[in-house]
C-alpha cells in the first residue's frame, strides 16, 4: 500500500500520512552569499520558522523531515549561519521527531545539531515504506527499490512565457518516473519507481527550470524528464515538462 503523499497549498512543503512533515533545502545563511554580490535581503531564517512552526502545528505532524542542504555556506559557515542553524534546529525538534538527511551544503552540520536529531546517511534512508533523498549524490540500492522516492536538491521551478514573450519563472512540484533502461544500468535489481521532487523552502534559493534546464544530479540521468508532470505551489497541473514552453 502507498503512502499518502500531500503537497501543502501554496507552501514548498509535504505532509506524508497525515503525520510527517518535509520541507527541503532551507539554505540557512545564504543572505552572507548575497551580500557578497551586492544584493542585500533581510534574513529569512525567523521567518521560515515560524512557517514550519504553524504548518507542523496545523497539520499536527509528529515526525519533520528536512531533506538536506539546511545550511547553506561551504567549505566553511559563518558564525552567525552556524548560530541560525543551531537556533533553528533547537526550535523546531520541539514540534516533532527530527530527521535529517544532509545535503551537498551540509559539511560538518553534526557538530551544531542538538541531541536527539537523527541524521541519517547521505545516500538515503527508508520511512513508511518511502525513501528519502537529497538527490546530490547516487542513493543507495536499498532506496531504487522503493516504489515512492522523495528527493530535493534542484529546487525545481518552471519556466512559464506570455504572449509577449516575457518569462517568469514559478517554483513547482515534479512528478517523475525513472527510465527502466537507464535504471537498470545504475541498480539492475531495482524496479520503476515515482519520483517527487520538492521546491526549496527558503524562497531566496532560486531554482533550476526543468523545461529549459532538466533536473539537476544523478538521479535527473535516469528521470524521464520530458514525461514528467508539473504541478504549481497552488495546485494547479501544467502537464509535462515537454508541452511547456
Amino acid at each position: 500500500m502507498q503512502a499518502e503523499l500531500k503537497p501543502i497549498p501554496n507552501e514548498p512543503a509535504l505532509i506524508i500520512n497525515n503525520k510527517i512533515m518535509v520541507v527541503a533545502d532551507l539554505h540557512i545563511g545564504i543572505e552572507s552569499e548575497l551580500s557578497e554580490q551586492g544584493i542585500n535581503t533581510a534574513s529569512q531564517t525567523q521567518n521560515m520558522t515560524n512557517r514550519l512552526i504553524a504548518l507542523c502545528k496545523k497539520y499536527k505532524s509528529e515526525e519533520i523531515i528536512l531533506l538536506g542542504d539546511i545550511k547553506h555556506n561551504i567549505p566553511s559557515s559563518t558564525i552567525q549561519e552556524r548560530k541560525d542553524v543551531k537556533s533553528f534546529l533547537e526550535t523546531i525538534q520541539q514540534y516533532g521527531l527530527i530527521h535529517m538527511i544532509p545535503g551537498n551544503h551540509d559539511g560538518n552540520i553534526h557538530r551544531i545539531t542538538p541531541q536527539d536529531i537523527t541524521i541519517h546517511p547521505s545516500d538515503g534512508f527508508i520511512l513508511e515504506n518511502i525513501g528519502f533523498v537529497h538527490g546530490h549524490r547516487w542513493p543507495s540500492e536499498e532506496i531504487m527499490q522503493c516504489e515512492q522516492i522523495i528527493m530535493a536538491h534542484t529546487h525545481p521551478t518552471i519556466m512559464l512565457t506570455d504572449r509577449l514573450e516575457y518569462k517568469t519563472f514559478e517554483p513547482c512540484w515534479l512528478k517523475a518516473k525513472t527510465m527502466q533502461d537507464k535504471l537498470e544500468d545504475r541498480y539492475p535489481n531495482s524496479k520503476e519507481s515515482q519520483i517527487l521532487i520538492t521546491p526549496a523552502f527558503n524562497p531566496l534559493c532560486g531554482g533550476i527550470s526543468a523545461n529549459k534546464e532538466g533536473i539537476m544530479g544523478p538521479i535527473g540521468k535516469i528521470i524521464d524528464t520530458q514525461n514528467t508532470e508539473v504541478y504549481l505551489l497552488d495546485g494547479s497541473a501544467l502537464g509535462k515538462v515537454k508541452d511547456i514552453k
